[in-house]
Order: structure tokens, then sequence, then C-alpha cells
């Protein structure tokens, strides 16, 4: 039988389908600069505040909107208009008809893998508590495809290749 990654479209999941589809990488909680005259975007390495940067997971997941208004909450439609999310992000690439990677917990098996595989934000992000101003922490890795995303045989799969 089939997973239902591949045999749903986003809209005919289940709200528990739909959550465990997260890999738990922590790339969407952090900030973002849109700039103004040209609309362009910047990516940080700052987080949410509720962001755990050891597991990547929000650490108040059910009042997380209450807690901060400006929290995105992803949804189908909400997907359609979202210009940021990684290319490893498993939303996007079931949107996009790809396949999950080999690191997701959904495939793997272990939710250690995607931190395993170089892919979240652990050890690579800082919480907005301490980061002071947004604009010195600008880096680009957020919106690129991961550097270690290989499958166990070493090969990186073709989609997720940085074109430069």
């Amino acid at each position: 039988m089939e997973p239902f990654w591949k045999t749903k479209s986003l809209e005919q999941m289940t709200t528990d389908e739909w959550e465990a589809l997260c890999d738990g990488c922590g790339r969407c909680c952090l900030h973002k600069l849109r700039h103004e005259d040209t609309n362009e975007l910047s990516f940080t390495n700052v987080a949410c505040r509720l962001l755990d940067l050891q597991s990547c997971r929000c650490s108040d997941y059910p009042r997380r909107r209450r807690r901060v208004p400006d929290c995105v909450g992803l949804t189908p439609a909400a997907l359609q208009a979202i210009d940021w999310l990684p290319p490893s992000c498993a939303y996007r690439r079931v949107r996009d008809g790809k396949s999950l990677a080999w690191w997701h917990p959904l495939v793997s098996g272990d939710p250690d893998t995607v931190h395993q595989a170089g892919v979240s934000v652990r050890g690579r992000a800082v919480s907005e508590r301490r980061a002071g101003a947004l604009e010195d922490h600008v880096v680009d890795w957020p919106g690129k495809p991961p550097r270690a995303v290989r499958s166990k045989d070493g090969e990186l799969p073709e989609d997720l290749k940085e074109t430069t």
C-alpha cells in the first residue's frame, strides 16, 4: 500500500497526516525580511522565540498563534501564496509533486535523520531573544537545498542539487 503523501493531495490529508508531514527541520520558524522596495526576501538564522533549538520543534505548538501573532499557519491554501518555504520542505515537495527525501521521518522511521542529514536548524540558529537586529543575521542557507542531503549511498536527489 502506498503511503498517504503519495496517494492524497494536501487538501485530502487528515489533520494527523498533515502534521506528520512536517519533517521537524525548523527552517520555516526562522525570521525572514521582505524588502519593501523590491519585494526581495532575505533569510536570517534567527529563530522564533518558541522554537526549541535542540529539537527544532515549537515549544508551545497548540498556543503558538496566541503567543506569536505573526506565526504563519500552514494550510493547503496558504501554501499557494507562500514563497519562503525551503526546497527541502515536505509540504512544498508534496505540493510540487515530488517525493519525500530519504531523511524525512516518515521515510526513515527516525525523527533524528533530519538532524543527522544536516537539514535542520540545529546548531545553526540563534533565538530571537539573543539575536539583536535581524539585519545582522542575514544568511542564505535556509532558502537553499541542504548541502548534506545525500542518500545513504551518497547521491544527492536531482531536484535538490544546487544550481549556481
